[in-house]
């Protein structure tokens, strides 16, 4: 579905789990070039492309399924285009977030979504939501709402 809506998928920190150590170690051994993989900085730099050239005005919705690196990535171009770059740019227009974590200020996984504000991630007044559930039972339900299935 992402891809009919040429949506990004960003997968970052792929590289701390059994495929990326599966991944590494058949780069050692020559049978694959590590060229085929994209690592952090690359779906960093290509969604902060996405999101200037196709954004507009107003910016895009973020659907964050679960919590650290997997799910906090992406969320971080918007700070990065304004803070690092200092190029003006929209936050992001809506924030939605399905996490099984238990509710904490300070820590990626656990963070509320009123805490994104502060790191400048989502503006004072985004709609933002948090459904405190498993993401392998929810997900699909959501998706499958949102797309009409």
């Amino acid at each position: 579905a992402a891809a009919e809506k040429n949506l990004p998928m960003v997968v970052p920190g792929w590289e701390d789990s059994t495929t990326g150590n599966i991944f590494a170690a058949r780069v050692i051994t020559g049978e694959v070039e590590r060229a085929v993989m994209k690592g952090g900085i690359d779906y960093m730099v290509s969604l902060a492309d996405w999101y200037r050239r196709e954004g507009g005005e107003h910016g895009f919705g973020f659907f964050q399924v679960g919590g650290g690196i997997a799910g906090d990535f992406p969320i971080c171009v918007v700070p990065m285009l304004e803070q690092d770059l200092g190029r003006p740019t929209p936050k992001w227009s809506y924030f939605c977030q399905i996490s099984d974590s238990t509710t904490s200020y300070g820590s990626y996984s656990g963070a509320v979504p009123n805490e994104k504000i502060t790191w400048g991630k989502l503006a004072m007044d985004t709609p933002r939501f948090i459904i405190e559930s498993d993401a392998s039972i929810v997900a699909p339900l959501v998706f499958a709402y949102v797309l009409d299935w």
